[in-house]
């Protein structure tokens, strides 16, 4: 299992690749330097599994995942689209046994401030349809924790959507 994992996410030490979940994400950003590749295929793929917690990936969720991926990660569209649109097709193949793992190697990888634009963008997505459902505020606040985002900063970001939260609007 740890030996899948480490090729999924692109760090096996084999000779023979193995089917990866983030292997189509990354090969889709191979303009890019290998390591801000990673870190934008498990950006994206985090701003999925937001999206597909109630279920449903809505269009709003898709487009703001695709703004989001182009501002932070200074792609054209259509790149944007693409990795995208691979994000989500990735955890309709390999489920909910990777979250964990792609959530744990961002937090290891990226700085404080790199987790904290995570989050702003895990509310974006969220909200993107003008509510945030129940399961995608848990959804948020489980990778908020596992990101290790502070609560007083994970608390501001959250008061920025308010009027979408459950409950709340």
């Amino acid at each position: 299992m740890l030996k899948s994992l480490q090729g999924w996410l692109g760090i096996s030490d084999s000779a023979a690749p193995e089917p990866s979940p983030l292997g189509d994400l990354v090969n889709a950003l191979d303009r890019l330097e290998p390591a801000r590749a990673q870190f934008l295929a498990r950006f994206a793929y985090l701003l999925g599994r937001v999206a597909r917690a109630d279920e449903h990936v809505s269009d709003e969720e898709t487009k703001t995942m695709e703004r989001l991926l182009a501002e932070h990660g200074a792609l054209p569209a259509e790149q944007a689209m693409l990795v995208v649109s691979l994000a989500k097709a990735t955890h309709a193949m390999f489920g909910v046994s990777a979250d964990f793992a792609i959530t744990q190697e961002f937090a290891d990888s990226a700085s404080y401030e790199e987790r904290l634009a995570l989050a702003r963008c895990l509310f974006a997505v969220a909200a993107s349809d003008a509510r945030i459902s129940t399961a995608e505020e848990a959804e948020v606040h489980r990778i908020a924790n596992q990101l290790r985002i502070e609560r007083p900063d994970l608390t501001a970001i959250r008061l920025q959507y308010r009027r979408a939260l459950p409950g709340i609007g």
